[in-house]
């Protein structure tokens, strides 16, 4: 198959899948904040921001298990099925989540956004589709522009929501829905099958013993987890309390929440078009400094008026790709030996973590103020950067005395 078809498709199906997942962003916060009862926002009498940080949750809940398992289940049984499967089901996944609004049905809400993370989770299939296929420099460009893909979604999602919710709020859901249906088509038709060999066991017994999480067995892959981990949660921090911060401060609604967060992405999309190029620098050292970067960023919000915050959330798409395009090129070089697929499930699977955490301590921390999310997020991508620069100089002594 042709490198740059192959490539073209993968973004193609990223860009669909981060689109369907960014939907309810845009949507959320006015739905349980702006003050108005509903079935959704008054579920067993709790808080509406609680509710609101629950439903936040739930969803990378589902990503967390589908990124740990997706990659290697893909390994035995086939990333071209693998991304069948999974594109269909979660097209189903958005047809359910829009009835949830319908009904006003929060229980059902977040069993189909979490059905729907769960089988969204298959961005670590793509990555490990490239890094095997596409050799030589094109590579890492790839990844970038995957990256791309993945970030273009989180602009296309809102928008989609913020400009075609005047056809009714279930109506972005089922153009997400038909979207998906169109990029399983697009796979069906441009990624060949392969020759799987027969996997030694079961479907549940392969993802039991080869899901992510078993890296961790491995210090250097501990290490790498636990800088991730800490980056990924300042930029879920911003990622979902960026809206309820404008909401507060700026009493916006949901089309100037996807304005905003077009500013964002746009910059970012655009970044990751280079942001993949080679460089001299070893890659741990830039990725320290693209999320000092990018901690400066979400701090300003955290710190700042509501024209400041803007721009910063702007400003942030632009070291946040520089940081993706760096550590996930020098991931797959270093712990190649570990096989692609479980590697950036890690990565995949460390965000999807970062997420459920920082949903959940955002759900307290709103109660309080929405700025103490930032600024919690913003200290620990502070913490990351640090964590970085040191593993790096570590390992260039260790080298100097080995030499």
């Amino acid at each position: 198959m042709n490198d740059r078809l192959l490539i073209a498709t993968l973004c193609g199906l990223g860009l669909l899948s981060t689109t369907g997942a960014s939907l309810p962003y845009p949507l959320l916060a006015p739905l349980f904040a702006d003050g108005g009862a509903n079935g959704l926002n008054t579920f067993l009498g709790l808080p509406p921001k609680l509710l609101l940080g629950i439903a936040l949750m739930v969803n990378p809940v589902g990503l967390l298990l589908g990124s740990a398992v997706l990659g290697p289940l893909a390994d035995g049984f086939g990333r071209r099925r693998a991304l069948l499967l999974t594109t269909v089901g979660a097209a189903i996944g958005h047809v359910l989540t829009a009835l949830a609004l319908v009904m006003e049905s929060y229980a059902l809400f977040l069993a189909a956004r979490f059905a729907t993370g769960l089988l969204e989770g298959n961005g670590s299939v793509m990555r490990a589709i490239v890094i095997e296929r596409i050799q030589g420099p094109l590579r890492n460009h790839a990844l970038s522009w995957l990256n791309g893909a993945f970030h273009l979604g989180w602009l296309v999602g809102p928008l989609l929501a913020g400009f075609s919710m005047a056809g009714g709020i279930t109506l972005p859901f089922y153009i997400a829905s038909g979207a998906l249906l169109l990029g399983a088509a697009c796979v069906a038709l441009s990624l060949p099958p392969a020759v799987v060999p027969p996997a030694p066991h079961g479907w549940w017994e392969l993802a039991r013993r080869r899901h992510a999480f078993t890296l961790l067995g491995h210090l250097p892959l501990r290490t790498l987890f636990t800088v991730h981990f800490a980056y990924t949660c300042g930029v879920a921090a911003l990622y979902e309390f960026f809206p309820l911060w404008l909401v507060d401060v700026g009493g916006f609604d949901a089309r100037e929440i996807a304005f905003v967060n077009t500013g964002m992405c746009a910059l970012m999309t655009f970044t990751a078009l280079f942001a993949g190029r080679a460089s001299a620098v070893e890659g741990r050292r830039r990725a320290a400094s693209y999320a000092g970067a990018a901690a400066l960023a979400i701090l300003c919000v955290g710190f700042g008026n509501l024209l400041l915050g803007i721009l910063a959330i702007i400003a942030f798409g632009l070291p946040h790709a520089f940081y993706n395009a760096a550590l996930q090129s020098w991931s797959a070089d270093e712990f190649a030996q570990h096989g692609q697929g479980s590697v950036m499930g890690l990565l995949s699977t460390t965000f999807c973590l970062a997420n459920i955490v920082m949903a959940l301590a955002g759900a307290v921390l709103t109660l309080i103020d929405t700025r103490a999310v930032l600024v919690a997020g913003g200290l620990l991508t502070a913490w990351a950067a640090f964590g970085l620069r040191s593993w790096s100089l570590r390992s260039a002594h260790a080298g100097m005395k080995n030499g």
